[in-house]
């Protein structure tokens, strides 16, 4: 019966992705209207053309979040193998964008082809990598698949599922738990994590944390937003950071209807595609506002909204803020990360939607660091609180710092996990192929 069941769940995935192959060109083309990036590369999204490296250090990071998280992993596996060279693939072009940023003075930066059989056979079979390491929950069948044929080693790192993702992946039971069984270490980032990976089919599960509480606040950001904050003058700063679609309508009609004039609302949407369209969410409501892509000099005194339509700058929109909302948690989008804001000392506020980041979330309410409001009615009453009792701000930024700290050495543990995998490769030995 469990064979017949993973016979029955291959066809299914194997029938989905025939089914998709006449979709995903017109669904790049749709996409590229918005965001050019759609537009190239797709030669590598098959698996064609040069071979970007060989026998490298493999990451796979889908996009922005998940690349910024593999940087202290990263600096951590170059420090212990500086000779191995490093390739990162994703799957956007924001991410691609965000990997350049970051890694692109040492690693070669390629799209992960499509989860098709023989698009993963090409890319095991060109690039040869000595480790594979997937970051937080990328479980492409044909990926792992190719990967346990070729004899690479494959790490689920800073891995995260949430109960609504676990049910999802139990839709399909025994393909689960036979790509589970070919991932050959998990460093889940929750006790939570490990369990439901576990039995979902995951073997060699250990808890390791999170990488996010790893990734230091750059001094040249921080130095940036402070000398925002200083020409801004001395009004009330509020950033919305990393908002997601369905939230900034809400949250602009709030601050419309309750906000003082000189309280400055700054709005990051998470999605550069969308900056355009959030600039016109401003407009709707009647805001005065500017964009920080064109702001010279000193922000005019009747702006009431600065938009944030720059890309790497997070923690300077952070430094130069009173206190941050961090958004994809008004709507049940499963929240963003609020690690980094807790970094920079300022106080924390999230709407209850923080299934993504679940733990974290949780221990950032506990240690004092971190509100949760009801909706954005509630978020502006709170907003309006905090912003008259410095006092309380002071308290919640010393525990948000307090918190970050608490949390971090999750790199050295991940590193330490994938050293044995990663020695193994360097000696040319294979590994014995998993079941399932």
């Amino acid at each position: 019966m469990p064979k017949l069941r993973l016979i029955l769940d291959w066809t299914l995935y194997r029938l989905a992705l025939l089914l998709a192959v006449p979709l995903i060109p017109l669904r790049l083309l749709w996409r590229g209207r918005r965001e050019r990036g759609y537009w190239q590369h797709w030669n590598e999204r098959l698996a064609l053309g040069p071979a970007p490296v060989t026998g490298a250090l493999w990451i796979h990071a889908v996009s922005v979040g998940e690349m910024r998280a593999a940087q202290p992993l990263v600096n951590a596996l170059r420090a212990a193998h500086p000779d191995v060279p490093v390739l990162f693939t994703c799957m956007t072009p924001t991410g691609r964008a965000t990997a350049e940023a970051l890694y692109g003075g040492f690693a070669r930066i390629v799209y992960l082809p499509y989860d098709y059989a023989g698009s993963m056979r090409r890319f095991m079979r060109r690039v040869r990598p000595r480790v594979g390491i997937l970051m937080e929950t990328e479980l492409w069948p044909n990926l792992i698949h190719a990967a346990a044929r070729a004899g690479v080693p494959l790490v689920l790192a800073n891995a995260r599922l949430s109960e609504r993702s676990a049910r999802g992946y139990a839709r399909l039971p025994a393909l689960t738990r036979a790509c589970l069984a070919r991932v050959d270490v998990v460093a889940a980032q929750t006790e939570a994590d490990a369990a439901r990976l576990e039995k979902l089919g995951a073997a060699s599960v250990h808890v390791a944390g999170n990488l996010k509480f790893d990734i230091a606040p750059p001094p040249e950001l921080l130095e940036r937003g402070a000398a925002w904050k200083a020409r801004w003058g001395q009004r009330p700063v509020l950033l919305a950071a990393s908002t997601r679609e369905g939230e900034e309508a809400l949250l602009l009609h709030a601050f419309a209807k309750t906000a003082p004039t000189d309280v400055l609302l700054v709005l990051v949407p998470r999605h550069p595609q969308r900056f355009d369209e959030v600039a016109g969410l401003i407009e709707a409501e009647g805001l005065a506002h500017q964009r920080r892509s064109t702001l010279d000099g000193e922000l005019d005194p009747q702006t009431r909204v600065l938009l944030g339509d720059s890309l790497g700058e997070l923690f300077a929109y952070y430094a130069a803020c009173d206190l941050a909302f961090v958004g994809g948690s008004l709507a049940p989008l499963g929240g963003q990360n609020l690690i980094e804001a807790a970094s920079v000392g300022r106080p924390v506020l999230v709407g209850p939607h923080t299934f993504n980041f679940e733990e974290a979330t949780r221990l950032a309410i506990e240690a004092g660091a971190a509100l949760r409001v009801d909706d954005a009615d509630g978020l502006m009453e709170n907003v309006l609180k905090l912003l008259s009792d410095a006092p309380t701000r002071a308290r919640m930024g010393e525990a948000g710092l307090s918190f970050a700290t608490r949390h971090r050495g999750a790199a050295a543990r991940v590193a330490a996990l994938i050293a044995p995998p990663l020695a193994d490769a360097g000696t040319g030995r294979s590994r014995p192929d998993r079941p399932g």
